[in-house]
């Protein structure tokens, strides 16, 4: 049966996790206007993935599968975290140029949003904390989240 203590915890984690990273983006979007950049969104939509695969572990089985897939989408938006925090503190070159968040207001035509739009660029954390950007605390949190529900998955016992 499939109700021990470490598939439990695994199951919550790799819900807990990505819903609270995703709140987090979002409140940051939305509450303090750091409006995300493309590199931001590459990291959203793994998270997406993670919760979806979270909820569906509730629901159907295989569980460990579902759980492992969840891990797995964590793993990956850290990894693009890491990517994009490399980019950010000038390691290496990103992929992509910036973003623009086109925002029409009152009495504002859509190509005067657009022409108007804050530029979202990938190469600059535009908020840091202790040295490390948004995106390097999404990979240290969904690194080491990932990590942790593949060892509970091991210590579940099950090949």
């Amino acid at each position: 049966m499939e109700n021990n203590l470490s598939l439990r915890r695994a199951q919550r984690l790799v819900l807990a996790i990505p819903a609270l990273l995703l709140a987090g983006a979002y409140l940051s979007q939305y509450g303090f206007d750091l409006y995300p950049c493309e590199m931001c969104w590459w990291q959203r939509y793994p998270h997406f993935a993670a919760v979806g695969f979270a909820l569906l572990s509730f629901l159907a089985a295989p569980k460990r599968l579902l759980i492992a897939l969840a891990a797995g989408g964590i793993l990956t938006s850290g990894l693009i975290g890491f990517f994009h925090a490399g980019v950010e503190y000038g390691w290496w070159e990103g992929v992509t140029s910036c973003a623009a968040i086109p925002q029409t207001g009152e009495g504002q035509s859509a190509l005067d949003a657009i022409m108007n739009a804050p530029v979202v660029r990938c190469d600059e954390a535009p908020w840091t904390l202790l040295g490390i950007s948004l995106a390097g605390f999404n990979f240290l949190i969904s690194a080491a989240t990932s990590l942790f529900v593949f060892n509970l998955l091991r210590k579940d016992g099950r090949p």
